[in-house]
């Protein structure tokens, strides 16, 4: 049986993942802490992102840019007056819910970009009740986002600022510093890693909808007479991908498998840009070991689209409560640097050289990833419950795990043993996320790694004294290999790169 949202949140607060926060006060919700592990995870996670978009790139450069910005940045990106989720209120117990989640939840339907009135209408037609006193609702209503702020000593209209509630618009704020600093030609990205907030109505499902959360982003920069020419698409087309079309959904047809070239042909994906980037972010998943039956593409429905969006399309995993939202890429045209030339009243545009003309550059796709709902899908992907083992193994991919290796002295006790032990310890952790453990059997030392994910432990016996050499055993396989110590460094390496 599937592990569910709440088991998992369980194991993570076990196993030193994931904490409730402010829990000693009865907790805050939304808002989670990673524990000692987790950050180790979620660390790695960044960076495994950040060196394939980024450092293994010549075309993306990246920022860090501020959570709290000139509230004018979020007027000019319309989130000041339009960043809201539809609410409704029980009239009876006061408890408030967001509208299209409970409808999903009680109708089993799509209710993405429904209005106000349809709603309402569903609402009433179905006999929705509140799900905590089965009280009536009131009508619903529009619920701004934004968390408020004040910058400065004083509380005044004058010094409202708001906590940012995505990491885009500090790039396209910083895209002319970019352009003026780092020599870079269309086509080209910006990437960034940070926090970013909402003030969710009902946060739910763990780690997946949270007030507090962290993305990672790209936006990547085209120039606009030259949206069809993608000069990297080639390397992605025979990538197959399970597909979900606005057109599937219409019909009420069951998702497909098609390659990416099949996608442009039959222009289910509309650009290649587009579709290069469907397959780059598909890719990362994969290269990490995710199973691809867990993965797909779902295209946005044009209730669904967002003002500024000419096309978008989801990356979707396959939770235990159903396929859900891992990654928006959005065809956001030049909407964003437009809105902040008009506001702002700087230029914003690029010099093409070529064709000798200032040209406002197309957001031809923009991969926007989070880290939080990444991280819940590692652990689901990794959770094994090992019924021989009689106990839990997590099979994180090795660029992910809190600690790559283990060093197990077989008795502490013996000082010969534990000294060994000890010195080869300390050489792998100057190579490798290392843990020493000695307390306990060998066996339920090797049972707490494999619930944490270690993928090698390596055991000094009494032999090691003699033959200078250890025991690797494999996580996922349990198989054991004996090895030299001089050896030892080179050999994980070797098997950290299979």
């Amino acid at each position: 049986m599937a592990l569910t949202i709440e088991e998992m949140a369980v194991f993570c607060k076990k196993k030193g993942f994931v904490f409730p926060n402010s829990e000693i006060y009865g907790g805050m919700a939304g808002f989670f802490d990673y524990g000692p592990l987790g950050v180790e995870l979620k660390n790695n996670l960044k960076q495994a992102w950040w060196n394939y978009h980024v450092k293994r790139r010549d075309d993306i450069v990246g920022i860090d840019g501020a959570i709290i910005a000139s509230p004018k940045v979020w007027v000019a990106s319309g989130h000041v007056g339009g960043f809201s989720d539809i609410l409704v209120e029980c009239k009876k117990c006061h408890a408030r819910e967001r509208a299209d989640v409970l409808i999903e939840d009680k109708l089993k339907i799509s209710a993405d970009g429904m209005k106000l009135d349809e709603i309402e209408s569903l609402i009433a037609k179905n006999k929705i009740v509140c799900p905590k006193c089965k009280g009536e609702f009131a009508e619903p209503s529009k619920f701004n986002l934004m968390f408020q702020t004040y910058v400065g000593p004083k509380q005044s209209e004058e010094n409202i600022a708001y906590l940012r509630p995505e990491t885009a618009q500090l790039i396209f704020t910083n895209f002319k510093n970019i352009l003026d600093t780092s020599r870079v030609k269309l086509p080209f990205g910006i990437a960034q890693v940070g926090k970013a907030f909402r003030n969710e109505i009902a946060p739910r499902n763990f780690l997946f909808r949270c007030r507090e959360f962290e993305q990672m982003e790209i936006e990547y920069f085209v120039h606009p007479d030259k949206l069809k020419e993608c000069s990297y698409v080639n390397e992605v087309m025979n990538c197959e991908l399970l597909t979900y079309s606005a057109e599937m959904q219409e019909k009420n047809l069951e998702p497909k498998k098609y390659k990416v070239k099949e996608l442009l042909d039959k222009k289910i994906v509309k650009l290649s840009w587009h579709a290069y980037w469907l397959a780059t972010e598909y890719n990362f998943f994969i290269n990490l070991g995710v199973n691809p039956e867990h993965i797909r593409i779902r295209q946005h429905k044009k209730s669904e689209l967002a003002h500024y969006a000419s096309d978008c399309w989801d990356l979707e995993y396959k939770f235990p409560f159903g396929w859900k939202e891992l990654q928006g890429i959005a065809d956001r045209s030049d909407f964003d640097l437009q809105q902040h030339i008009k506001h702002s009243g700087k230029d914003l545009s690029w010099f093409d050289e070529e064709g000798k003309k200032k040209v406002v550059p197309f957001v031809i796709a923009e991969p926007s990833l989070g880290v939080d709902r990444s991280f819940l899908l590692f652990m689901f992907e990794s959770y094994h419950d090992d019924k021989e083992r009689g106990n839990i193994v997590l099979k994180l991919p090795n660029p992910l795990t809190p600690y790559y290796c283990a060093v197990f002295p077989l008795v502490k006790n013996k000082e010969e043993v534990a000294k060994l032990a000890e010195k080869v310890y300390k050489e792998l952790k100057g190579c490798y996320t290392c843990m020493y453990d000695e307390s306990g059997s060998v066996g339920r030392r090797y049972a707490r790694a494999d619930e944490i994910g270690v993928k090698y432990c390596v055991t000094i016996d009494f032999d090691s004294l003699d033959d200078k050499a250890v025991t690797i055993r494999d996580r996922d396989t349990t198989k054991q290999i004996r090895v030299p110590i001089t050896e030892l460094k080179s050999k994980l390496y070797e098997l950290f790169l299979k």
